[in-house]
């Protein structure tokens, strides 16, 4: 049984979420009033982005849409700074005369790669001579996009929980979330900013997963562009500068420009769809959509999607949905209010295509759909039509496996006070091993 803390604080929380939900409600205002949305509410605790590699990881955050609030925040692993050749080399961080591991100088290390005061003729200083780096603030910058210098890894879009009208892709947990998921599966971690209802209502979280997925596809094409045209100016000598070709790419894809850090280290072929609560909505329905489209994604591909505790509800109760309705955290009666403020008044059902997965004509066919882990936890009312959904992509030979944690509440790898508790470790860890079976280059799920 979870314990005495855990349900103390399941109280509070539940009484805070309440409060919140009311207020929202009472304050709800149409969303033509509001287009441009909101990502975060203010009681959020947000951590900042910082591109120094800080716990082995850099973060930046970018918006990338002008006409709304959508955002994204990268996690780049300091694992992406290794040579293909050398796939073991590791960034030196030096501190500043202290070697204390908890002083702030030694968080705030400088980054000297491995071939600073190398020979010249020492392969590790080719293999990283196209880094750019700043080590006088510690900042991280990436470099002009070269192939053969550069490790890619793999990206997963991560979507936040929150029940559509709070959580942030921004908020510590969050943080704290990606970066362990960006070390332990090493890939390159995009967490979605997605916008919040009331203020926007359904489609709008949705259609942000999308564009999200777009936006890489995108910067894909804009980087192999940037490549080619950088080596057809170099071929020709003068007839083109690099502010032609800048202005060229400009000219042909919009107000748009490379995102170094993806532009060096993803690799868009091997991507990787992640919810939470909520957020395990987002990308089921985005990965349809990614079916839909095929190879107008290219060179985009969903390899595989983790749907943790996902946030399905229906007209026809199941038995968790009726024996754990008052569950922990996020019970019943608050979820109802949260998808009330999420679905448009007349759309409202709760076989909406976007809360029930179970029901007909959603398309496409659900053989196409990506491999498809589950992650359940016991004491989740939510947890048995999650279990159902999974049981029926098994049903037309889709990878499609649960694991389902004893003595665990919704959001229990996620939530800020279970954090760091070995079961959210663990849970992580899993989900790590099943990943690497699907973005793996070799054939081999523990290597690359």
């Amino acid at each position: 049984m979870p314990s005495v803390a855990l349900k103390l604080y399941s109280v509070f929380f539940k009484f805070l979420l309440k409060h919140r939900l009311q207020n929202l409600i009472q304050n709800a205002i149409d969303e033509s009033s509001n287009p441009y949305g909101v990502t975060t509410r203010p009681e959020e605790s947000v951590s900042a982005s910082n591109p120094s590699f800080t716990d082995g990881v850099a973060t930046k955050d970018i918006h990338i849409d002008p006409f709304t609030a959508l955002s994204i925040r990268i996690f780049l692993p300091d694992s992406s700074l290794s040579p293909p050749e050398q796939p073991d080399l590791k960034p030196n961080l030096r501190s500043s005369g202290n070697d204390d591991p908890n002083s702030h100088n030694h968080r705030r290390s400088s980054y000297a790669p491995s071939n600073v005061g190398a020979p010249r003729n020492d392969p590790r200083r080719s293999s990283l001579e196209g880094l750019n780096l700043r080590s006088d603030n510690n900042v991280y910058r990436g470099y002009s996009p070269s192939p053969q210098n550069c490790r890619k890894l793999p990206i997963m879009l991560q979507f936040h929980g929150g029940g559509w009208v709070s959580g942030s892709n921004e908020s510590v947990a969050n943080d704290y979330f990606c970066r362990r998921i960006a070390k332990l599966c090493d890939v390159i971690v995009i967490a979605v900013g997605y916008r919040l209802a009331p203020e926007n209502k359904y489609p709008a979280a949705f259609e942000d997963g999308l564009k999200v997925l777009n936006w890489l596809a995108k910067q894909a094409n804009l980087s192999e562009c940037s490549k080619s045209m950088g080596s057809g100016a170099r071929g020709v000598g003068s007839e083109f500068t690099k502010a032609e070709v800048q202005r060229h790419i400009v000219d042909t894809f919009g107000a748009s420009v490379v995102e170094p850090w993806l532009a060096a280290h993803g690799d868009p072929s091997r991507c990787v769809l992640l919810g939470v609560s909520c957020g395990a909505n987002i990308v089921d329905y985005v990965a349809r959509k990614a079916v839909e489209a095929g190879k107008r994604l290219d060179p985009v591909k969903v390899v595989a999607q983790v749907l943790m505790y996902p946030f399905f509800i229906g007209n026809v109760p199941t038995q968790s949905e009726i024996k754990l309705a008052n569950s922990y955290f996020y019970d019943k009666a608050m979820c109802l209010l949260a998808w009330k403020l999420f679905l448009p008044k007349e759309e409202f059902s709760l076989d909406h295509p976007a809360a029930n997965p179970l029901i007909s004509d959603r398309g496409p066919p659900l053989k196409f759909m990506p491999p498809t882990l589950t992650v359940v936890a016991e004491h989740d009312w939510m947890r048995d039509r999650a279990i159902a959904y999974s049981e029926t992509l098994r049903k037309v030979n889709v990878d499609a496996p649960v694991l389902d944690y004893k003595d665990a509440v919704h959001e229990f790898a996620t939530l800020d006070m279970r954090l760091k508790t070995p079961q959210a470790q663990a849970c992580a860890e899993d989900i790590a091993i099943w990943v690497k079976k699907y973005i793996s280059t070799r054939g081999h799920e523990f290597s690359y």
